[in-house]
């Protein structure tokens, strides 16, 4: 059956799917074009999705798509699954890019498919990157996809709970693409050294240990993986036979800098910076190291790093071992002086100290139940005791009266209460056992029990609050 002609610019699969090598290879494409999988026994990888007796490759195999989202890092076949089921739908199948088109475009694929639908026929609208569509993009599709007049497939490489619309996301479902193994790219450059497509007819000598440095430079991604493959072959020697032999010099040439799969702004940010965190919790400084250098080296602005190291002195080491802020914050200041790459010592001498230093939270627990305090609670007035009197008519209504000083006591300690009335007695800081901290616990012990012990003093010494004098809750003079 003819191609169908394209709707306003943007491609629409053929009704039926081509036969096998129907179609000559295009060989001034780039390898991982000319070799993409055109059947499911193609595809390498995502063996949870589409191996056999799988869901997705079911839904594919009877032609019963439904609205869904591939969601993945690049290069792990999202794509690759989109072209397969054009290839094997009956259904009109369009190809959609949220790079170059706009909510225009979108309306007039979206009614001409609502058409399709009037016929009786069916429309998959793939939208590669669909997270770059914005809101108002997103929710022209809604309709559509709510009446049935198109099924949509998109791909993303960002988590779709933050960048896709959640009214949208509850009509697909979403299938997670994983990285491919080392194991599973070997594969698919061998496959792509056999095919016709590729290399099949050219003769290409590669050991499985170069092979092997390929796809570990790939870092799971299927399409940098033959990128590479495609420069060491083509800048490889031919011998006397004939054959490309890769030699392990250009090898390396190719596979010197590897480009770290991190994105500053994405989800791999806020999931980089939580294992450095959480491994520095863990007492792991290996861990804590590699997860800083995995961010610095792709490109994490060190102050970033600096400040949430900072941050992790505080909550989750804090009095323990005090010393420790004090380091991050050096560390701090020398990312700010030198900056990359000199100040990535400094750094990871503040994430190894941080690392196996003792651990406590009580500050930070401290502070939470204090603010939630704050936040849900009256808000009691200032004690009177500890008010500043700076003028003689706040002297005159009570401020500061009954405060004592406690440098004036051999003890330094005064039993005068610091809290409003409701929360006299209430603990929010309570020092662990571990590391100085622990010597912190048994000085505020002390200090408590004082207080206990001399707690009538107080009582005994200040102006009852229905007396003419200063309370802890009115001004003197004022009654109830």
């Amino acid at each position: 059956m003819p191609d169908q002609k394209p709707l306003f610019g943007v491609d629409v699969a053929p009704l039926s799917a081509p036969s096998e090598g129907a179609d000559e290879p295009d060989m001034t494409q780039p390898l991982p074009a000319r070799v993409r999988p055109r059947t499911l026994d193609e595809v390498v990888g995502q063996e949870h999705l589409v191996g056999e007796g799988k869901l997705l490759r079911r839904m594919i195999e009877a032609d019963r798509v439904s609205s869904m989202i591939f969601w993945g890092p690049p290069g792990v076949g999202k794509t690759t699954l989109a072209r397969v089921i054009a290839h094997q739908t009956s259904s009109a199948f369009i190809d959609f890019s949220a790079v170059t088109s706009g909510i225009k475009e979108i309306r007039k694929v979206m009614e001409e498919a609502e058409s399709y639908r009037q016929l009786g026929r069916r429309t998959i609208l793939f939208v590669d990157e669909i997270h770059r569509f914005n809101k108002a993009q997103q929710d022209a599709f809604l309709p559509y996809v709510e009446r049935g007049s198109i099924v949509l497939i998109g791909a993303t490489t960002e988590n779709p709970s933050f960048e896709v619309n959640g009214a949208l996301l509850s009509r697909c479902r979403v299938f997670v693409l994983h990285e491919l193994g080392e194991d599973d790219l070997v594969r698919l450059m061998r496959n792509a050294l056999a095919d016709p497509r590729g290399f099949g007819d050219e003769g290409v000598r590669v050991s499985d240990e170069q092979l092997s440095a390929i796809a570990r430079f790939s870092n799971g991604d299927a399409r940098g993986a033959l990128s590479t493959l495609e420069m060491v072959v083509i800048n490889s020697p031919s011998a006397d036979d004939g054959f490309v032999t890769v030699d392990q010099a250009t090898l390396e040439q190719c596979i010197s800098r590897k480009a770290l799969l991190y994105d500053k702004r994405g989800e791999e940010h806020y999931n980089t910076i939580s294992a450095l965190h959480k491994s520095m919790r863990n007492s792991d400084p290996d861990a804590a190291v590699y997860w800083l250098a995995r961010m610095l080296e792709g490109g994490e602005d060190p102050l970033y790093v600096a400040r949430r190291v900072t941050r992790f002195a505080a909550e989750d080491i804090g009095l323990a071992d005090p010393h420790a802020l004090e380091l991050c914050v050096a560390a701090f200041q020398a990312c700010h002086m030198i900056g990359m790459p000199e100040c990535t010592v400094h750094l990871a001498e503040a994430v190894v100290y941080c690392a196996m230093a003792p651990k406590s939270n009580a500050v930070y627990v401290a502070y939470e139940s204090a603010k939630r305090d704050a936040q849900e609670r009256m808000a009691e007035p200032v004690p009177l005791q500890i008010r500043n009197a700076t003028t003689d008519l706040m002297g005159n209504l009570g401020y500061g009266r009954d405060y004592r000083y406690a440098h004036d006591a051999a003890e330094k300690l005064t039993p005068m209460p610091c809290l409003p009335d409701s929360l006299i007695g209430t603990e929010y800081y309570v020092p662990t056992d571990s590391g100085l901290e622990a010597r912190y616990g048994e000085k505020l012990a002390q200090v408590k029990a004082w207080k206990r012990e001399h707690a009538d003093e107080w009582r005994d010494t200040t102006t009852d609050e229905d007396e003419d004098g200063a309370s802890s809750r009115r001004p003197r003079g004022e009654k109830a």
